[in-house]
């Protein structure tokens, strides 16, 4: 990974520029380098942010699942921002942050259930390429989570694997939120399947 985004980020200006930046700040403590980068073209950036707040909404999935997928298919892909920012918004939101800090290493973890494993296996599975999701693990989803949950889920991870792929490819890395709120730090594998903090 780069150590700077690969487009320059500029100056944001503008009352939406402004609002954002309040926004930013009062969320995060700061406003992300990506916000930069992105505000070069900032209808991309306010359509994704809409288009964020209306996958938030979303209901049919509980919100731990959710979480727990976003990350896996954002560690997949290797977006370290998007992995901290869902690790912060995890806390923030009163989810399982203690299990959120492990998904980095959920196969060699034992804290999760028999479904949030299947549930960040999927994403793992829908985040390569070509996908390598199998028809026995969306038979074992459906029969766990019912066909709306499962419909919301997928549809989280596309858009999760949309972000991320987009941060990697110009360069935006992690803003070490969860640092800057007290959060441990994210676990991490080992190379020789020893987990590790």
């Amino acid at each position: 990974m780069t150590s700077s985004p690969r487009i320059p980020a500029i100056e944001i200006t503008g009352v939406f520029g402004t609002l954002l930046k309040a926004i930013s700040r009062r969320m995060f403590g700061q406003v992300p380098e990506g916000a930069g980068v992105m505000w070069h073209y900032p209808a991309v950036l306010k359509d994704s942010m809409s288009f964020g707040r209306k996958v938030d909404s979303w209901n049919r999935l509980d919100p731990n699942l959710a979480s727990f997928a976003a990350m896996a298919a954002a560690g997949a892909v290797g977006c370290g921002f998007c992995l901290d920012l869902h690790y912060f918004m995890t806390s923030n939101r009163g989810l399982d942050a203690a299990n959120a800090r492990e998904v980095p290493r959920w196969r060699e973890s034992d804290v999760f259930t028999p479904l949030e494993r299947r549930v960040m296996e999927y994403a793992e599975a829908m985040s390569q390429t070509p996908p390598a999701v199998t028809d026995e693990l969306s038979a074992a989803l459906l029969a766990n989570l019912g066909a709306p949950a499962l419909v919301e889920l997928t549809a989280r991870i596309g858009m999760m694997n949309m972000t991320a792929r987009g941060n990697v490819a110009l360069g935006i890395r992690s803003q070490e939120f969860s640092a800057s709120c007290g959060l441990p730090p994210l676990a991490s594998p080992s190379a020789d399947g020893v987990a590790s903090a």
